[in-house]
């Protein structure tokens, strides 16, 4: 008697297999299709017209998504694939097989009603008793766009290609006019490559004109703002020198230049992208993700995605992101923010949202003095400025807690989107898409951890 078990791929089942047989009861594919299923989804079902063939629900090319999501699968293709391979996607699906044209369709085709989903979830997630809003931990994130970083021009090389370019044209048109005129051999014809080659460089000084017009409407945007920023800082100053009697030292504003600078760069393939700083060193095409964490139970409340490499003016469209939830989610007591979102404007901003700002004024130190984590400060002066009130706040025993759940919450969740997730470059393009392609992976991220939080 052989002591292996009995492998037969070839006898047929006795009864039709089911699906529900497949997957544990506690499996992450059974919780999103029953989170789905809870979810309104009349906004979307109400735009198939239901002329032609019939199309596959809502529910389930949604499911499908986020589920690839939430397993690393981005690709409309490879899901179709999943829906054959894995058990999970066929447990999503029924059954069924969406092809990838379906699935690349539904993703573009709702990217507005994202957003709506994301607040439903999270309200699920209330009503589950798993979100109760109080400290909110806010951070950014580089993920790279869907362009390389060598599709970008700066301004100045630009110019200087242009320059290059049209010398090359007449050359190869002074080349061209010397061709007829002279004997070459049968079967080589120097116009018709002079024109090929000709028209090749036209294109592309075409396609330079249009970028540098491009960067000269993001200079003309960039001075507006600029010189806004900078009346309102003489306007302070001037107010400062007239209650104090005495003109105020150092350097006074720098006045904005109008005009496009040689360093701004457009990237030919996703001319909404930015080259950023990443951490570990080096630029990459990319854009800011911003994420407020739920500090108790680690659930993405806010989402968001800028072109600004920093955070400093990321804080007041998270505020006003909260502020339009609280109604559903509740409201936030804290907001926990490293040194890159501090500024005057930013704490003052905060305090008038009613939410108290726990934002580090600098980088700390690595290897802090052991008496600094067991004693609090002197008490503060009557007469101080936010700033001063906030680093006197981080320096209590209450402030260092709270600033503390800030590294245990938002930058693992981030870790586990990049590392667990695989979620590190864009499948789509412009800031409007990644927004809502952002909004999808948070929306899963959400789903895997309810999954782990709801009680067994």
């Amino acid at each position: 008697m052989s002591p292996f078990l009995v492998i037969d791929r070839k006898t047929d089942y006795l009864l039709p297999p089911s699906v529900d047989d497949w997957l544990s009861q506690d499996h992450l594919a059974r919780f999103l299709v029953e989170v789905v299923d809870q979810l309104d989804l009349s906004k979307l079902t109400r735009q198939y017209a239901g002329r032609g063939s019939k199309a596959y629900h809502p529910a389930t090319l949604l499911a499908i998504l986020v589920y690839g999501y939430a397993t690393g699968i981005f690709s409309s293709r490879k899901l179709e694939r999943a829906t054959y391979d894995s058990v999970a996607f066929r447990y999503i699906a029924a059954g069924s097989h969406p092809d990838h044209d379906s699935l690349a369709t539904f993703r573009r085709r709702f990217l507005d009603e994202l957003s709506a989903l994301f607040l439903q979830v999270l309200e699920l997630a209330k009503e589950m008793k798993l979100l109760q809003l109080g400290n909110v931990c806010l951070d950014g994130t580089k993920i790279k766009a869907n362009a390389s970083r060598h599709s970008a021009l700066s301004h100045g090389h630009i110019e200087k290609r242009e320059v290059q370019l049209k010398a090359e044209v007449q050359e190869l048109f002074a080349l061209a006019e010397q061709a007829d005129q002279t004997e070459v051999p049968d079967g080589v014809s120097l116009p018709d490559v002079a024109a090929e080659e000709i028209q090749r460089r036209e294109d592309r000084l075409a396609a330079m004109a249009a970028a540098k017009a491009k960067m000269a409407a993001r200079a003309e945007e960039r001075y507006q703002r600029e010189q806004a920023e900078y009346d309102e800082r003489m306007t302070r100053r001037a107010a400062k020198e007239e209650a104090t009697g005495k003109k105020l030292g150092g350097q006074p504003p720098k006045v904005p230049e109008p005009g496009a600078r040689d360093s701004d760069q457009i990237n030919l393939t996703d001319e909404e992208s930015r080259i950023m700083p990443v951490a570990g060193g080096g630029f990459e095409q990319a854009y800011n993700a911003q994420a407020g964490v739920d500090a108790a139970t680690m659930l993405v409340v806010a989402v968001g995605v800028t072109q600004a490499p920093n955070d400093k003016e990321q804080v007041e469209p998270m505020l006003a992101t909260l502020k339009a939830q609280a109604e559903v989610l509740g409201p936030v007591k804290n907001l926990i923010a490293d040194s890159g979102f501090c500024s005057e404007k930013n704490i003052l901003a905060c305090q008038a949202a009613g939410i108290v700002p726990v934002i580090a004024v600098a980088r700390d130190e690595h290897h802090p003095d052991w008496r600094q984590r067991h004693s609090e400060p002197a008490p503060l002066p009557e007469k101080t400025t936010p700033v001063q009130a906030l680093s006197h706040r981080l320096k209590t025993k209450a402030g260092r807690a709270l600033y503390a759940l800030r590294k245990q919450t938002v930058e693992p969740v981030f870790g586990i989107i990049k590392s667990v997730m695989g979620f590190r470059q864009f499948s789509l393009r412009g800031l409007k898409k990644v927004t809502a392609e952002w909004t999808l992976v948070c929306l899963a991220w959400n789903l895997k951890r309810m999954a782990k939080l709801r009680p067994q």
